[in-house]
């Protein structure tokens, strides 16, 4: 078996771990953390809270329910039997898993919520929905409802996908502030930040790297010094001062974190005329740092 092969095995097999983790981790979060407290932060699950509140009826089945016709739809405008068979596997896990928890997880721990405590609740419940909801993204997959449901109105009007969302889950807040109080909402607010911070961690991690842009006059000291010091390569083009018109090279750069301090020392030494620009990178492949998957 080839390497690339084995490569392609590999990343698949680890995709479904990620979509089957990231699911059992998202429905955890809703069941055990956001449902006791009708936290409906959002989405076709906080859809779901509200309508439980008034009928009674499973959130677990009115998710599963309501995404059938979501998933045709988004078939059909979105494409892709890859998406939607990963898409139904998500949904049908985490209606299933809810359920489950819902049901039997009373029998380990006792009745009632796992903590008295709201502030908690909300809290918990946006760090670990927010985690599973990003590996189930870097699968390459979405748990239906609203996210479906955002992206093919992205697509028909042209509305950055963000402010659908905004609108989106805004008027699913609102609602929840009417039917359960202003004070849950708020809460419901703020586990749906939090679940896009632990979204956007999960799905992309820390921001380990930096890249630093060095304007110099002394190139190959420059170098060196990177090279030798720092352990680090760099990349170099030429360029004019706008204000001198005199020469300059332009040294890009890319760093660890730890290593921004020992960099603008070791510029200092080298050239204290020099200009220095450090940004954050969100994500540094290739040699000397993660590698490029094929």
């Amino acid at each position: 078996m080839g390497q690339r092969r084995k490569a392609r095995i590999w990343a698949e097999i680890r995709r479904w771990v990620l979509l089957i983790a990231g699911t059992l981790i998202a429905a955890a979060g809703y069941a055990i953390f956001q449902v006791p407290y009708d936290i409906a932060a959002g989405g076709l699950s906080g859809i779901g809270i509200i309508v439980n509140h008034f009928t009674g009826f499973s959130v677990a089945a009115f998710y599963l329910l309501v995404n059938i016709p979501l998933l045709v739809l988004g078939f059909f405008q979105l494409g892709g039997w890859r998406f939607l068979f990963s898409t139904i596997l998500a949904v049908v896990l985490f209606s299933a898993a809810t359920e489950y928890a819902i049901l039997f997880l009373p029998l380990y721990f006792g009745p009632g919520p796992l903590t008295r405590d709201v502030l908690l609740s909300a809290i918990y419940a946006g760090l670990i929905g927010g985690i599973g909801g990003g590996l189930v993204y870097a699968a390459g997959a979405t748990l239906g409802g609203t996210a479906i449901l955002g992206r093919i109105l992205q697509l028909r009007t042209g509305v950055p996908l963000s402010q659908v969302y905004l609108w989106v889950d805004g008027a699913i807040v609102a609602t929840a502030g009417i039917v359960f109080g202003w004070e849950l909402a708020l809460y419901a607010m703020l586990t749906l930040l939090l679940s896009g911070l632990a979204a956007d961690y999960a799905l992309e991690g820390p921001s380990r790297a930096r890249n630093a842009i060095i304007i110099t006059t002394q190139r190959e000291a420059m170098l060196h010094a990177l090279m030798t010091q720092l352990d680090r390569g760099a990349s170099v083009w030429e360029a004019t001062g706008g204000y001198t018109g005199e020469p300059r090279s332009v040294i890009m750069c890319t760093i660890y974190r730890p290593q921004v301090n020992q960099l603008k020392r070791v510029v200092g030494e080298v050239d204290p005329h020099a200009f220095v620009s450090i940004g954050i990178t969100q994500e540094v492949l290739g040699s000397g740092f993660s590698p490029l998957e094929h």
